[in-house]
């Protein structure tokens, strides 16, 4: 083997190397920037899942306090409601009793005296 068939083997063959490198390298850039893209969409998707399931929590909580502060709305009409039967009923029964001790009284009255208002 001359020198230049010698030169112009060794020269294809760096070519070739060099070639392939650059191509493998251009290869190893497209995965890192893919891995890259991808990991990105984790993070996204991770962030808005958590996003969602605050607002979900949030919103639970909020309809908690709702339905606690409607029972205790409800529960606050019923006891005045009970309060205002239990007062009304007790001046009925002290009204009754009025009237009829102002009975007795009359009645007594009249068997004593004769008569009666």
């Amino acid at each position: 083997m001359n020198r230049k068939t010698l030169c112009t083997a060794l020269f294809a063959f760096v070519t070739l190397a060099v070639f392939s490198g650059v191509a493998s390298a251009g290869s190893f850039g497209q995965t890192v920037k893919d891995d890259t893209k991808a990991a990105g969409h984790d993070i996204g998707n991770g962030a808005r899942d958590v996003g969602h399931a605050t607002k979900h929590a949030a919103t639970s909580v909020g309809h908690g306090a709702k339905e606690a502060g409607t029972g205790i709305g409800h529960g606050a009409k019923k006891a005045g409601i009970a309060v205002g039967h239990g007062a009304r009923d007790a001046g009925v029964a002290i009204g009754h009793g009025a009237k009829e001790g102002w009975e007795a009284t009359k009645n007594a009255t009249k068997k004593v005296f004769g008569k009666g208002n």
